[in-house]
């Protein structure tokens, strides 16, 4: 079927398409992604034989195994990322919080690190190389690393652990030899590392899907709440406050900011750099 056979998508199917999508993800497309949406609708119709939008929403939606719903996914998202992105974040984590969570934490237990969206494993690889180097806490307290995407797509080139000269450049060079083998041009992370993250899907705006996500001790978010509106936003903070256990943090992106969009956690510095807490019991 060619580009020229596909109907054109109207406003109100626009519309329509865009009022489902915010419904189940929590993202809204502002009118100048227009033409973005109309795009991936359009490659999507094509790739699944349907020549008008009409005739593609009503399968999509009411495919029982909801595959179609779950390949507009992952072509409507965007996975932009690279190694030690905000770097001073994985710093005051290895250099403060890791070892304050240590001390409130029984010996034995875990403490466990939650990265959401995970895109395609940048951050959370990047998580586990600076506990691995900066950390010495790791000598006696096991970390577990769980890092999740609603793109399963993403998930896939996650795990595979395979990376441009883009995605490594801001690594120290001695640390790039340490934990990548480099094969024309491409970047393999090793075996211990990628094997050291447990890649789940999930969407942060699922209810049911959410309830296994609990008893986290440090949340990193970063650059997901910028893609929804207010009501989804506030939506997402009880999901992450719910996520995490009392005296647990959560970073946020550079332009986010947990504390307009709910008073539940209580703001800390690490020098400059700004996390979120959820109070210990009691309300310390």
């Amino acid at each position: 079927m060619s580009n020229a056979a596909l109907e054109k998508i109207d406003a109100a199917d626009f519309e329509r398409f865009r009022s489902m999508f915010y419904r189940k993800t929590g993202i809204h497309f502002e009118d100048s992604k227009r033409y973005f949406v109309d795009k991936r609708l359009h490659e999507r119709m094509k790739a699944t034989g349907h020549p008008n939008f009409k005739s593609y929403f009503t399968y999509m939606r009411f495919q029982a195994s909801g595959e179609e719903f779950q390949n507009l996914v992952n072509s409507m998202t965007v996975n932009e990322t690279y190694f030690f992105r905000e770097e001073y974040q994985f710093e005051a984590m290895t250099r403060e919080i890791m070892d304050e969570l240590d001390s409130y934490r029984p010996p034995g237990e875990d403490l466990r690190i939650w990265s959401v969206p995970s895109s395609t494993g940048e951050e959370p690889y990047s998580i586990a190389i600076y506990l691995i180097e900066y950390w010495k806490g790791l000598a006696h307290r096991d970390v577990e690393l769980i890092s999740s995407d609603i793109d399963s797509n993403v998930l896939a080139s996650a795990k595979k652990g395979l990376y441009s000269k883009r995605s490594v450049q801001n690594i120290p060079l001695p640390l790039v030899k340490k934990y990548f083998k480099e094969t024309n041009g491409q970047y393999q992370l090793s075996e211990d590392i990628r094997e050291s993250v447990s890649f789940t899907l999930a969407n942060i705006l699922s209810g049911s899907n959410m309830k296994q996500f609990r008893h986290f001790d440090l949340i990193f978010c970063r650059n997901l709440l910028i893609y929804f509106d207010d009501e989804s936003r506030k939506k997402a903070a009880h999901v992450l406050y719910d996520a995490m256990k009392p005296g647990g943090y959560i970073f946020l992106g550079h332009s986010e900011s947990m504390s307009r969009i709910s008073s539940m956690f209580k703001v800390r510095k690490f020098g400059d750099v700004i996390a979120y807490q959820k109070p210990l019991a009691g309300g310390a």
